[in-house]
């Protein structure tokens, strides 16, 4: 059978490409060898955040009497929270199942290997093979758990993010190595329902791509929440001969040994490239990627890679945006590349982190003149109010013209505010015209203005 496009894997920038070039009126295939949605919808995006709004709703109960109620034998019930995670997980793959008969496209399960002359070779899971044509093809096979020869997962004792959405008990007691958005997630979760977490990160700062207010201030808190923090630490080796885990981690001071029931394993993600027929086309990469033009064209015509498996930030948004781009460049529309200094990170925990653009660090490391505003949630009504006064809105911007050169954000529900910080950026819009863009009162969101009006020496309620 011959398709317009055939799209290798169908997570968050594969089935979003499909449904692109349906809309475009291109006959389309989408191969995936495991459930619709990918990881992202399946045991990353979605799944966490199901756990984590479990995990905050049980705090808000063990603090009930902050807010005037009386709530007495709390308990969290593990096994119902995870399996209200993965009943969130299923539903949304069937949403995608149900995007792809509403758009016409066919979905072709088992495990995709690329050959020459624009075809996919693909194996069932009964190991029939059949062979599919198509004009172009959209690699778009994601990433999985990165794994370290320290601490090899095994799936018991040294887990990774899938075992971690699944385990059938709560541990009392987890190593969480890595403090990315994945790890510091995890950390929450768990340590939110009273598991004993120590967080070990290699750098001197957690959440080491933020801001360093914004580590800073991740830190204070996780450290009130009873969590142990190591930072400048390495796992060396992990010992899972005994009933647990021993790390043997390395420090400025020395060794030390960490003993718990798991280890969670975040160092990062590895992609999926190996065996899906790159080497047989000729489809160049380099250091794990595979190697991709302005449009997403791999060197070899009509081959185009997108998401995880190429270079750039791994986001599901990311990818989604990646996806429609190379569907309309291939459809002829007049677009542009991607910005990608214009891309909002995001992480979970409480509380949440949300950043866009410069860091302060690397504003002064570029010499650029900067004008920074701050302003802290304590002095947000609506924080207050909602007993979530932790965490600031922080802008920098370039003290010459005006620009807005950063945002970092750190509280509760600012993952829904960082929105209006990158459509500023997009659209080049300056301090001062943000200052007079009326906010409602009393929102989160004010926090954004009375930052930039403090960077302006402005500010009201400071």
């Amino acid at each position: 059978m011959s398709y317009d496009l055939l799209v290798l894997g169908s997570g968050p920038g594969g089935y979003v490409a499909a449904i692109r070039a349906s809309q475009l009126g291109m006959k389309v295939g989408i191969v995936e060898k495991e459930n619709l949605g990918g990881i992202c919808l399946n045991w990353g995006c979605i799944p966490t955040k199901a756990l984590l709004k479990s995990a905050q709703v049980y705090d808000y109960l063990k603090h009930a009497d902050q807010y005037g109620l009386k709530a007495q034998a709390i308990e969290a019930d593990f096994q119902a929270i995870v399996q209200r995670s993965r009943g969130v997980a299923d539903a949304m793959s069937k949403g995608v199942a149900f995007l792809m008969k509403k758009n016409n496209i066919e979905v072709i399960q088992g495990f995709g290997k690329l050959l020459p002359n624009h075809q996919i070779e693909v194996t069932s899971q009964e190991g029939i093979k059949n062979t599919f044509q198509a004009k172009n093809i959209i690699i778009a096979t994601g990433a999985r758990a990165r794994q370290l020869p320290a601490m090899p997962i095994d799936g018991k004792k040294i887990i990774g993010y899938r075992q971690a959405m699944t385990l059938t008990e709560q541990p009392k007691s987890m190593i969480v190595v890595g403090s990315g958005a994945i790890g510091t997630e995890f950390a929450f979760f768990y340590n939110s329902l009273g598991t004993e977490v120590t967080l070990v990160e290699y750098f001197p700062d957690i959440v080491p791509l933020e801001d360093a207010d914004v580590s800073a201030q991740l830190a204070r808190s996780f450290r009130k929440a009873k969590m142990k923090l190591m930072t400048e630490s390495e796992v060396i080796s992990v010992d899972t001969s005994s009933s647990g885990v021993k790390a043997v981690v390395k420090t400025k001071k020395g060794e030390e040994v960490l003993e718990a029931d798991v280890l969670l394993s975040a160092v990062g993600i590895k992609t999926n490239i190996e065996n899906i027929g790159l080497e047989e086309v000729g489809i160049m990469t380099d250091r794990d990627k595979i190697l991709v033009n302005s449009f997403y064209e791999t060197n070899v015509k009509g081959y185009f890679a997108i998401g995880d498996v190429v270079p750039g930030q791994a986001l599901a948004h990311v990818a989604s945006a990646e996806g429609i781009l190379c569907v309309e460049h291939l459809a002829g529309m007049d677009v542009q590349p991607i910005d990608y200094g214009n891309i909002p990170a995001c992480t979970y925990a409480q509380p949440e982190i949300a950043s866009v653009g410069m860091t302060e660090k690397l504003c002064v490391e570029k010499g650029l003149e900067i004008k920074i505003g701050k302003f802290p949630f304590t002095a947000s009504g609506k924080a207050k109010a909602a007993g979530t006064p932790d965490g600031f809105v922080k802008v920098i911007f370039d003290a010459k013209y005006g620009e807005l050169l950063g945002c970092h954000m750190i509280g509760s529900g600012v993952t829904d505010m960082i929105a209006e910080a990158v459509l500023a950026r997009k659209m080049e819009v300056t301090g001062h015209e943000i200052l007079k863009t009326v906010h409602p009162h009393p929102t989160m969101s004010e926090a954004f203005m009375e930052a930039v009006a403090a960077a302006y020496d402005e500010v009201i309620h400071l």
